[in-house]
């Protein structure tokens, strides 16, 4: 179990920073499908990170990635949105 949990958490951490390079960089289009893929990775990084965090009992990281999750799927949900109502 604690090599499944060691793996999520790094492969969430890549995740995360795949994301913040994408972001950082320009790399991130505003078009639905470039825009799906890049909060794809952020929130699936987050949850990574996050169930390391609660398996090893990390409090503070549980709770930034809870929020960091909770962000990606707010901005997830208010494109989304957007699109449909430019759609319209």
């Amino acid at each position: 179990m604690i090599y499944f949990v060691d793996i999520l958490g790094w492969v969430g951490a890549f995740g995360v920073l795949i994301a913040y390079y994408w972001s950082s960089n320009n790399k991130v289009e505003n078009t639905m499908p470039a825009i799906l893929r890049y909060q794809a990775v952020n929130v699936l990084g987050a949850v990574g990170l996050l169930a390391n965090s609660f398996y090893y009992g990390a409090v503070p990281s549980v709770i930034v990635n809870l929020i960091w999750v909770a962000i990606a799927v707010m901005s997830l949900n208010k494109f989304s949105k957007e699109q449909r109502v430019a759609s319209v």
